[in-house]
């Protein structure tokens, strides 16, 4: 399978790999490791992989990028990092909500679990480089919550998932954003704020990216600059001067590559034509677009100009995910997830996707993290019989009745008492 850059301006470009412990998070003894009996196993190989995955990615990448945040902010997404909590949350989805998770991925589960396990099998590291990526799931600990044995097989299998049980308490919250900020090299402090008394499960993806450049930006090459807003706002800034040789342009913007160390990463950035607002490029991306730009980047000499800059982002994307098609599997009374498992108390549905991210970019390279939390809810139990209330303690109105007939002997009201 080849390994392609999605994007990287853009930030379309955060991939997934896994690990499988707690080792280092001082909470760590608060969770039960449930991984006793379920040990990855061989999977590659079982669906032939055609090169329509490619495509498929980075139509999703392309469509959560356009859907990531208001117009005058910066924003940060790491679609593989949402795909990978995705992709093991569809490992346990049925019916309707399979097939809208399908479709919004462009690809079958069993073809997307087998992309991402070839890309994780694929990821390059080195000295100079690196891209750690660890996935978790993690369940209340409740007698009446049921998990299907496959579900947690294949997420072992695929994604190298660890699987934990815990009290859903505080210290769940802290040893949970303790392994996020392990994860993520620090990047990210954690992803939950709280844990809902509703919530019942959480699959978690985690990566941490850091790399430095091919060639360094020397001293020389760092020097005051300014950077304008879209509304004419003028920022000082430290701009980083260079020539690149892979030129990109697509007719309504123009870019260049910029190649890590050992060429296996990269940072790719388009500018759209004056004129152009973001808004206006972001709406006109497709994925098949995206991926010509950077496949047909033209080697030519390009002197270029980047500013050193840092940002965070965070977001909740079920509004997002809606508008890309996968509505079901929010809805409380018809998300089917009963391949993930079950609870006497009702049903099983997503009730939130956390997405956070981080990025640094200066003159020795780049680091950036991101974290997605896909957040497992039931429905609330039956209510309990209904019971009832009543204090005579304003005016009120009064019956003697026949108890043969259920006729009032007396009637009347107390409008007062003395």
């Amino acid at each position: 399978m080849k390994k392609r850059m999605l994007a990287g301006a853009l930030c379309l470009v955060l991939t997934l790999s896994a690990s499988l412990s707690l080792s280092g998070c001082s909470t760590a003894a608060q969770a039960i490791d449930l991984m006793d009996g379920v040990s990855a196993g061989d999977v590659i190989g079982d669906i032939e992989l055609t090169g329509s995955e490619d495509r498929a990615i980075a139509d999703f990448a392309v469509q959560l990028f356009k859907n990531s945040g208001p117009e005058s902010k910066n924003t940060l997404v790491s679609p593989f990092s949402v795909l990978c909590a995705l992709a093991m949350t569809a490992n346990g989805a049925g019916g309707d909500t399979l097939a809208q998770m399908q479709e919004t991925f462009g690809l079958s589960i069993e073809e997307l679990n087998t992309y991402l396990r070839a890309y994780l099998d694929s990821l390059a590291s080195g000295e100079k480089y690196k891209l750690s990526v660890a996935n978790s799931l993690w369940f209340r600990d409740d007698e009446s919550l049921v998990i299907e044995k496959d579900f947690l097989q294949k997420n072992a299998d695929y994604y190298n998932a660890s699987l934990y049980q815990s009290a859903f308490d505080k210290s769940t919250l802290e040893v949970i954003n303790d392994w996020v900020s392990e994860k993520t090299d620090g990047m990210i402090d954690g992803i939950l704020d709280e844990i809902p008394e509703e919530a019942v499960m959480y699959l978690i993806n985690a990566l941490a990216f850091d790399a430095e450049w091919e060639n360094i930006y020397r001293e020389s090459q760092v020097q005051e600059g300014t950077f304008t807003t879209e509304s004419g706002e003028i920022r000082d800034v430290e701009m980083m001067y260079c020539q690149e040789n892979r030129y990109l342009d697509d007719g309504s913007a123009t870019g260049f590559i910029k190649y890590y160390a050992d060429r296996k990463y990269a940072f790719a950035a388009l500018l759209p034509n004056p004129g152009i607002s973001i808004a206006d490029y972001a709406a006109s991306l497709t994925g098949g677009g995206l991926s010509a730009t950077l496949e047909n980047a033209q080697d030519i000499r390009v002197d270029t100009a980047l500013p050193k800059f840092e940002s965070e982002y965070a977001v909740e994307m079920s509004d997002m995910l809606k508008a890309m098609g996968m509505t079901v599997a929010f809805d409380p009374d018809r998300a089917d997830f009963s391949g993930m498992g079950h609870m006497a108390a009702g049903n099983l549905f997503i009730s939130r996707v956390l997405h956070k991210t981080y990025i640094a970019v200066d003159e020795k390279g780049t680091k950036a993290g991101a974290v997605t939390s896909v957040e497992m809810r039931c429905t609330s139990a039956a209510p309990p019989e209904e019971f009832k209330t009543v204090y005579l303690d304003r005016p009120f109105v009064y019956m003697l009745i026949d108890c043969e007939t259920n006729l009032p002997i007396f009637i009347g009201t107390v409008m007062d008492i003395h």
